[in-house]
């Protein structure tokens, strides 16, 4: 393995911050009311937390595996949340499943190639499929009601999408570290 980058910040105020709190698009000075509004609010900040660990990477950066034999990558995480979020919509509906986007199991990070092709489509992607499963919520506002096949609660899901995006969010503190040695969460 290649020596690992000497760590660092661009945060000056608080070194193990990603950045300046008056720089950061995460700080909201109010915290929201109402459970929904909360839970909203925490997929929001980790959706622009993953974003933040990616920006100023090329594509071969983005594509960078982890450690062998991982297929990790913050590409293949960009690709990998993409696809969850299409199978967050399948649990909503009663319809027939909306197809893979990347094909079978281990294909969103098996595809996170060094291609900026490949890195742009990620994060169109990315967008796409997080605006329509929140469009798709929004008609759900009763984080009680059971939706889908499965009976899954609207509360539930968002949980999940949470629990998800941060699980993620702590491996692209990895990964954005091993690239340039940048930290900060």
């Amino acid at each position: 393995m290649d020596e690992p980058p000497p760590r660092w910040s661009r945060a000056t105020t608080y070194p193990d911050m990603w950045v300046d709190p008056g720089d950061d698009p995460r700080s909201d000075e109010v915290s929201p009311d109402g459970e929904l509004a909360t839970l909203q609010d925490y997929l929001r900040n980790y959706r622009i937390t993953l974003r933040m660990k990616c920006e100023g990477l090329d594509a071969e950066q983005l594509a960078r595996r982890s450690v062998p034999p991982s297929t990790m990558s913050l590409l293949g995480l960009l690709r990998h949340l993409a696809e969850v979020e299409r199978d967050w919509r399948n649990w909503i509906g009663d319809a027939d499943p909306l197809p893979k986007l990347y094909g079978d199991r281990g294909a969103d990070f098996d595809g996170a190639v060094p291609e900026q092709a490949v890195v742009d489509d990620a994060y169109a992607a990315l967008a796409r499929e997080q605006a329509a499963t929140d469009a798709a919520l929004a008609a759900h506002p009763d984080l009680g009601e059971r939706v889908g096949k499965d009976g899954i609660a609207i509360r539930e899901l968002m949980v999940h999408r949470i629990e998800e995006y941060a699980r993620h969010c702590g491996h692209a503190d990895l990964l954005r570290e091993r690239i340039d040695g940048r930290v900060g969460q």
